[in-house]
């Protein structure tokens, strides 16, 4: 009885060691990796090349390909090529969670079909929403 209660001691004593050495390497890595993030834009700050004279008039002007911009570069946009922005965003990630499913389509079974069906079936939803809209009508 008295081994019993000291293996299983022994057992729980390694698992709280491997627990905390795996904390301790998340750690050591989210460190490290802050550190050469900062170190990278530091470095840059230091070794930037710096002008040492007044800088041309034409710095603050809105490059436009090297000709001469036309009007002021603060204009309205309409709203409308933000509403198809958006849904191009949101069939795009469509498209990102279809790849990996269809690439494992034959290890995951029927419920992931009917899974997937039913996501389609939510954005199809919301392309039938948006065209009833007239979000996606191009004028």
């Amino acid at each position: 009885m008295r081994l019993d209660s000291l293996e299983d001691s022994v057992k729980a004593q390694q698992s709280r060691w491997i627990l905390m050495h795996q904390w301790l390497a998340l750690s050591l890595f989210l460190f490290l990796s802050a550190a050469v993030a900062f170190g990278m834009l530091l470095l840059a700050r230091l070794l930037r090349v710096r002008s040492h004279k007044e800088p041309p008039p034409t710095r603050h002007m809105t490059y436009e390909c090297g000709e001469e911009p036309d009007g002021d570069a603060w204009i309205r946009f309409h709203p409308r090529y933000y509403v198809v922005a958006l849904l191009f965003v949101l069939f795009d990630v469509e498209a990102a969670f279809l790849l990996p499913w269809a690439l494992n389509i034959e290890g995951l079974g029927t419920l992931a079909l009917v899974d997937m069906g039913i996501f389609l079936l939510i954005l199809l939803l919301g392309w039938v929403y948006a065209l009833r809209k007239g979000a996606i009508k191009w004028q």
